[in-house]
């Protein structure tokens, strides 16, 4: 049991299933105070916050498009508002908007990836950022990917490489706010059994992609949690920041 989290005020941003829901699942567990994020699937979102509560755990949802700049700094805003301050601030919303070669890339797939999983951590870290560094503590833990350093597989270039950014702001972030205590970090899931591979992968490319990992098989949603709840724990990662912690089974071995 990590004490240290217990009472801990948390956004999680994009937790209406897979990771994000696994890893509000178990701060729930641990005694967090959450709000947790969906844009469109309200339904996954409540039903995530339902168990929160079952289990006697403290969970606010709420609700939008963090592709929107404004949406997405107007939730951390909220958060604060509904926590009575927030303490950790956790960026996993994503998606890659369907399997393009960069060459045949729309302009609206690449608006659409660079909204997304550019700017809607851009957004919300610069807000969280303005008010941990007011406060002097706080902890930002992204989401990126194993694609930012592979390149990503069959047309998930674009996605790739908008997680490269997603890892390079927060070893910015990492430098920029260590001098007011607050700690940005970041975990980089392989290929996971989620919704997201349910939409965007083929049964053949996962089993492809199983070959070519060590331990022989894809990662759960589950199997990712630790590394969040690490990071968020001063107690244990006290003296880390600028990190991306790579899940992956041995994919890659940086």
């Amino acid at each position: 049991m990590t004490v240290d989290l217990k009472g801990r005020r948390c956004l999680i941003v994009g937790a209406s299933s897979g990771i994000g829901a696994a890893v509000a699942a178990r701060f729930g567990a641990l005694g967090v105070d959450l709000v947790i994020h969906c844009n469109e699937n309200r339904d996954g979102a409540d039903a995530v916050a339902d168990a929160i509560r079952a289990a006697g755990g403290k969970v606010t949802v709420l609700q939008g498009n963090v592709a929107d700049g404004e949406v997405a700094a107007g939730l951390v805003d909220e958060a604060g508002r509904v926590l009575g301050g927030l303490d950790i601030l956790i960026n996993n919303a994503g998606s890659m908007f369907g399997r393009t070669a960069i060459a045949d890339a729309t302009d609206e797939q690449y608006r659409q990836v660079i909204d997304v999983n550019i700017g809607g951590v851009f957004f919300a870290s610069r807000r969280a950022a303005a008010l941990m560094r007011a406060q002097r503590h706080g902890t930002i833990i992204n989401t990126t990917s194993v694609a930012a350093r592979s390149g990503g597989g069959e047309g998930a270039g674009l996605y790739g490489s908008a997680k490269g950014f997603v890892s390079t702001i927060t070893r910015v972030l990492a430098k920029e706010l260590a001098p007011f205590g607050v700690r940005v970090n970041a975990v980089a899931p392989g290929v996971i059994m989620t919704p997201f591979h349910d939409r965007f992968s083929t049964p053949a490319q996962l089993e492809a992609a199983a070959r070519g990992i060590p331990m022989g098989r894809l990662g759960t949603a589950e199997e990712c949690v630790g590394a969040y709840e690490f990071l968020a724990s001063a107690s244990m990662s006290g003296y880390i920041t600028g990190q991306v912690i790579e899940v992956n089974g041995g994919q890659l071995m940086p």
